[in-house]
């Protein structure tokens, strides 16, 4: 992810210095990606979002536009997205239950087989991380939103109506319920704060979220344009289009699509540097800003459900997101995972670097199951160099060299990239 450093916006024709102050601090909500972590993730879009025709827009500038989506306070809307996402990895649903000590659950009969719920909402919305998926989605303001992943047979929903979240699977007829955080309304750094994290954290799944998470600053190392309009979802937009200026990011470029009336993104493309189709697209086909009926956010359990409280999963330890250490070597393992980071560069070529105490790919995989480490082997490429050897586990966006003797470098940045990072640090 790219820092929170002062903003150097480019215009329509040229690169401007000097942005004032207010513009600067505009900026911040909005410019380079957070890729690292699956983010969250996805898509190239189907010929159904292609223009109808550019419209003809009054000119903006890329600081004026960046203020307009800072500006914009849409809080009611619904609407149909579509998602994809070919981060290059293997569809994560196909990993089924026997990788459910090391993935989330998916399915019916993994939820069966170990007591938990097969509507946890941890490992449904993993889901968006690869393939293509068509979402329905509507929101009231912070305390009501209500998202469902559609199937060509079945119906994934995710329900938050004040302090009450409802995920429920309609291919398994199994629920879960959590109470959702004081404060959990979202961007609520109280929320964020909140002593009862029963409810997942907020994952992006409209172009809105993805150009929030993606758009946080734009600085030195970015180059910011607007080209040129188009039409998304029946609505006229401007295509705010974002570059890294570095060398070694495996970003190519970034284009938002804004609402020119709400300011509100309606479309996100992700290009890799490696060229190829989009790693993550997001966009509305329908879209709708007026207030959803109450009933949207209305969820009751269908006679004859499976209901999970969140509380109950946690408690068993069945919980996937809630799952104790089994053992003191476990316990020294996560200690080591969760070791204090070092972050190496700037910039869209800023690179994490964790020690896990030792344990590196070898040991790491060593208890998976066959087909969790299956998964991770067709990520991986063996290296070597100065500071040793390791193994580089691979997408087109997030990159991570594993050494053996348990350094980890991550990154949005290129295989070469991180093995210079772990040379210089040796």
């Amino acid at each position: 992810m790219a820092p929170n450093d002062s903003a150097q916006i480019t215009g329509e024709t040229g690169e401007t210095g000097g942005v004032p102050a207010g513009r600067r601090r505009a900026a911040r909500y909005v410019v380079p990606i957070a890729v690292a972590g699956i983010t969250a993730a996805t898509i190239g879009l189907v010929p159904a979002l292609a223009s109808t025709g550019d419209p003809e827009l009054p000119k903006i500038s890329a600081a004026e536009l960046i203020e307009k989506i800072a500006a914009s306070d849409t809080e009611q809307l619904s609407g149909t997205v579509k998602i994809t996402t070919d981060l290059g990895i293997p569809s994560l649903g196909g990993l089924g239950g026997s990788a459910a000590g090391t993935f989330a659950p998916k399915g019916g009969a993994q939820g069966g087989e170990d007591g938990g719920s097969a509507a946890e909402p941890t490992g449904r919305l993993m889901e968006l991380a690869s393939g293509e998926h068509t979402l329905r989605v509507a929101a009231d303001g912070p305390d009501k939103q209500r998202l469902s992943i559609l199937d060509s047979a079945a119906e994934y929903s995710l329900i938050h109506n004040g302090g009450e979240v409802w995920a429920y699977d309609s291919a398994s007829n199994e629920a879960y319920h959590a109470k959702a955080p004081a404060g959990a309304a979202k961007g609520s750094e109280k929320g964020a704060k909140g002593k009862d994290q029963t409810a997942p954290k907020d994952l992006p799944a409209t172009p809105q979220d993805f150009a929030q998470e993606a758009l946080k600053a734009a600085g030195d190392t970015t180059s910011v344009t607007v080209d040129g309009t188009a039409r998304i979802a029946g609505r006229d937009a401007y295509q705010l289009v974002i570059k890294p200026k570095q060398k070694g990011s495996t970003v190519g470029s970034i284009k938002v699509a804004v609402d020119s009336k709400t300011g509100t993104p309606l479309k996100f493309t992700l290009l890799p540097s490696s060229g190829g189709k989009a790693a993550i697209d997001v966009g509305f086909t329908k879209v709708d800003f007026s207030k959803p009926a109450a009933s949207t956010f209305d969820f009751t359990p269908p006679k004859g459900a499976k209901v999970t409280e969140a509380d109950e999963s946690k408690a068993a330890g069945k919980d996937p997101a809630h799952k104790a250490p089994k053992d003191a070597k476990d316990a020294k393992d996560l200690k080591g995972l969760g070791s204090e980071p070092n972050v190496i560069g700037e910039g869209w070529t800023t690179i994490v670097q964790l020690d896990t105490g030792g344990v590196g790919p070898a040991a790491a995989s060593k208890d998976m199951p066959a087909q969790a480490r299956e998964f991770m082997d067709a990520l991986g490429d063996k290296v070597d160099g100065k500071f040793g050897s390791g193994t580089v586990f691979k997408t087109r966006l997030v990159n991570a060299l594993m050494t053996d003797d348990g350094k980890v470098y991550v990154g949005a940045v290129t295989k070469d990239t991180l093995v210079k990072a772990a040379n210089a640090a040796k």
